[in-house]
């Protein structure tokens, strides 16, 4: 256990952090399987796409993933969801 009152506030803030960051990705995640499954045929596409696309936007924007990493993941989204679509 930390002895220091600065380790305690660190612990702390880590806590609330790795929590806010644990909402996030799970938001990340459900987004991205809407928006598989509407390519399947199981709903509105453009609308599931754009969605996910902005949650993973906002991650980025938030720092929770990298920049590169939304990047990519909007990559292989759009391109699942085109192959999907043919």
């Amino acid at each position: 256990m930390a002895n220091h009152k600065s380790a305690l506030k660190r612990i702390k803030q880590n806590t609330k952090r790795r929590m806010r960051n644990r909402i996030v990705k799970t938001k990340l995640k459900t987004s991205v399987k809407k928006a598989l499954s509407a390519a399947r045929g199981q709903g509105d596409v453009s609308s599931e796409l754009c969605s996910a696309q902005s949650v993973i936007d906002k991650a980025a924007r938030k720092g929770v993933i990298h920049k590169r990493t939304a990047a990519r993941k909007i990559s292989r989204l759009h391109r699942r969801v085109n192959s999907s679509a043919v």
